[in-house]
């Protein structure tokens, strides 16, 4: 893996939402209540709400248009047929890493 330093977690609120743009879109990162990071698509794939909008409940995201709710562990939908990419993320001393090797990996379509 190839990580990519995207800043320090101070520089995303607690339960909110930072969007970076990439080659393959614009991948919304989550902060959660307990300092948990979650790089996921920013576009939800029923009505193309931006997820980065949405509120995060637990390692969840519910989206501002429709309310589809996605785990970020998996990108799947609740209780709907429909799913977001993920992309590996990490911490580390304070600062988020994405893996710059997982977005040359997937196609932009």
């Amino acid at each position: 893996m190839s990580w990519i330093d995207i800043g320090a977690i101070e520089d995303i609120p607690e339960r909110g939402a930072r969007v970076v743009k990439t080659p393959v879109g614009c991948i919304a990162l989550f902060r959660t209540a307990a300092d948990e990071v979650f790089a996921v698509s920013d576009t939800c794939p029923h009505k193309a709400g931006p997820l980065s909008e949405g509120i995060i409940h637990g390692q969840k995201v519910t989206c501002p248009l429709h309310n589809w709710v996605f785990d970020l562990n998996t990108g799947q939908a609740v209780g709907e047929d429909g799913q977001i990419a993920t992309y590996p993320v990490k911490l580390d001393g304070g600062r988020i890493l994405l893996d710059g090797t997982a977005l040359g990996n997937r196609s932009a379509a």
